[in-house]
């Protein structure tokens, strides 16, 4: 990448959707890590309400009691691509958002639109801040930055999704894993608040027959395109 080219990514920002187990997140923090660009993972944060709200003893399928509470914990997300921070009351929960328990509640937890409009805020304010990012999530392109010049959406057969993710859990069964990925398609796409969805205008990108290195490198071509002619 050219130094021109680097200088006008500064404020470029990267919005990145898709279904779970696509490479979404691997992609998103190698394209940062490439082009010298901060990371923010959404999901992550909604884990994190979810495992605050859990540690709370609070009802994740009533809707009332999570909205009630939502405003509470103190999030903080790090950006760093090579090394993504996630903290809850400055507690480090990077490997408890990732509990069984956790994977259970999010889905709930999620679709509260007062947890939404919170999490919102927080992930607006960390995209402000100085320098490009790119940003992962389920709504990034269609909510959260619907004006960010480069928009993607990545999926991937559910067969191989399902096997990706299965390895990534040490060799979790297969067929439960597609299942529970559909399942959780099922939610993101007909929750009534920011569905998942791909973005007007964004590029789609199937990353089945690809693979990470060649997904990174189509992404990379897009945002240099995209930094060289905003």
């Amino acid at each position: 990448m050219s130094s021109s080219t680097s200088s006008s990514l500064a404020g470029l920002v990267v919005a990145v959707d898709g279904t779970s187990g696509s490479g979404k997140s691997s992609t998103s923090r190698g394209v940062a890590d490439r082009l010298g660009l901060r990371y923010l993972d959404t999901g992550a944060m909604f884990r994190a309400m979810t495992w605050w709200m859990l540690r709370e003893g609070i009802d994740v399928h009533d809707p009332a009691a999570v909205a009630a509470r939502c405003d509470e914990p103190v999030i903080v997300s790090g950006t760093d691509p090579l090394a993504p921070t996630i903290t809850v009351d400055g507690v480090d929960v990077a490997v408890g958002i990732r509990s069984d328990e956790v994977n259970a509640a999010v889905s709930p937890v999620s679709a509260v639109p007062e947890v939404r409009t919170r999490l919102l805020e927080l992930q607006r304010s960390v995209i402000a801040d100085d320098g490009g990012i790119v940003v992962e999530g389920r709504d990034i392109g269609s909510v959260v930055v619907p004006d960010a010049p480069v928009k993607l959406y990545i999926s991937a057969d559910p067969s191989a999704r399902a096997r990706r993710r299965a390895a990534e859990q040490g060799g979790a069964d297969v067929a439960a894993t597609e299942a529970s990925l559909l399942a959780r398609d099922k939610i993101d796409s007909g929750r009534a608040t920011a569905p998942l969805t791909m973005a007007d205008g964004a590029v789609h990108i199937d990353t089945t027959p690809y693979s990470l290195d060649e997904v990174i490198d189509q992404v990379v071509d897009l945002v240099e395109r995209a930094g060289a002619h905003p």
